[in-house]
């Protein structure tokens, strides 16, 4: 294993801050990055188990226009290239709150959820979307099988990556596929971590980086075959992969299969001296921003932020961007309203404060989906507001 950045010590990405617990402090864990010289994985270390940071959670997809403009999109494109009915079984793994299912739901294809965190599963049960409550892996899987359970569809998106034992959660996956089922699973791609310098999308409950070569060959490594690839814009670029089992026959493989591992190849990302230098990548930037913030508090403007994702912690405490330099921020989901982000203590309010106070910058931390606040922040050009997007470097919209 080669170290590849070191984003110095972090709380965990998704562990919002009630005021009133301030006082009792929080832990920090070193978040380092490392890459396999065999593999070419890129992964952080564990220090929490998965159990300890998903069983209560409080990332709620439905949030986000864009992302469930992208779902149904994916909905429908499923259920047309898979001749999905009423005879058929889609299974999602991190079903999150429903979100996604429920447009399958429309059509009348039978769905199940399963998702570890109680709070979240519970909204998609007031949905009508059944929801298994539990953490998926080889146990969870044999017992789903067991009761007759298997999928003409098993999908995921961004989860792969929140995974700690990898293997585990594939040869899962390979449990609950029916013979001539297909898995989808989406993921950021790590093309564009590196490329385009995303590693704020570093945090410990990402525990893995995935290039297509590195999935492609824990795939195969349990029987499965990915059968075809596409790149998506969502999350700064993603890929969505299509397995099967070996033996079907069923699914020709794609060209672009072919394509991507050769892109993949020629660019280095099956070399490890090309990922060492990342981290003096990642150094200049933060320098660049808080010179621009810096910069901006000095002239006496007034900065605040919109959104509270789990990039925001990465990005925030590596930066160590507190009070000092960013007032708020807001965030649409009344779940973290009211709480402060990990480790700064920036408080999180609703999207209506911005109106009150009328800063004169408005610091995207959710930059993957900058068009979106954009547009419903458009308000903010009348007193000659303007939008910071950090990533890949600061821009000013």
């Amino acid at each position: 294993m080669h170290q590849i950045v070191d984003l110095g010590m972090s709380p965990l990405a998704n562990s919002y801050v009630r005021p009133g617990d301030i006082k009792g402090g929080e832990i920090y864990f070193p978040l380092c990055v490392y890459i396999c010289s065999n593999c070419f994985l890129v992964q952080v270390e564990e220090y929490k188990s998965s159990s300890e940071i998903f069983s209560d959670y409080l990332y709620f997809s439905s949030y986000s226009d864009t992302w469930l403009e992208h779902v149904k999109a994916y909905t429908e494109l499923m259920a047309s290239r898979f001749n999905l009915d009423q005879k058929s079984q889609v299974i999602e793994i991190a079903s999150n709150d429903g979100h996604l299912l429920q447009f399958f739901r429309q059509k009348n294809i039978p769905v199940l959820g399963i998702e570890p965190a109680a709070n979240v599963a519970k909204v998609a049960e007031e949905k009508g979307i059944p929801t298994e409550v539990t953490f998926f892996g080889v146990e969870s899987a044999s017992d789903l099988r067991k009761r007759g359970v298997q999928a003409d569809l098993l999908l995921g998106n961004n989860v792969l990556a929140h995974v700690p034992d990898i293997n585990d959660f594939v040869a899962s996956m390979k449990l609950i596929l029916k013979p001539d089922g297909a898995i989808t699973m989406e993921f950021p791609h790590l093309v564009n971590l590196i490329g385009k310098n995303q590693f704020d999308t570093i945090y410990h409950e990402h525990f893995s980086y995935f290039s297509f070569t590195t999935v492609e060959k824990i795939f195969a490594k349990h029987g499965m075959t990915l059968f075809d690839v596409e790149e998506l814009p969502t999350h700064g670029g993603s890929l969505r992969i299509y397995g099967k089992h070996d033996n079907d026959t069923t699914k020709p493989i794609s060209l672009r299969v072919l394509q991507m591992k050769q892109r993949e190849s020629g660019q280095g990302y099956t070399k490890v001296e090309y990922y060492l230098s990342y981290g003096e990548k990642v150094k200049e930037t933060k320098r660049k921003i808080l010179e621009f913030l810096i910069n901006a508090k000095n002239q006496g403007k007034s900065i605040v932020g919109y959104g509270a994702p789990a990039k925001a912690t990465t990005l925030l405490n590596y930066c160590g961007i507190g009070t000092d330099f960013i007032d708020y921020t807001v965030d649409r989901s009344p779940y973290k309203q009211g709480r402060l982000l990990p480790g700064v203590h920036i408080p999180i309010y609703s999207p209506e404060k911005i109106m009150e106070t009328k800063p004169d910058y408005i610091f995207v931390l959710p930059w993957n989906i900058k068009d979106e606040i954009i547009k419903q922040m458009s308000a903010i050009k009348e007193w000659g507001g303007k939008f910071i997007v950090p990533i890949p470097e600061v821009t000013i919209y």
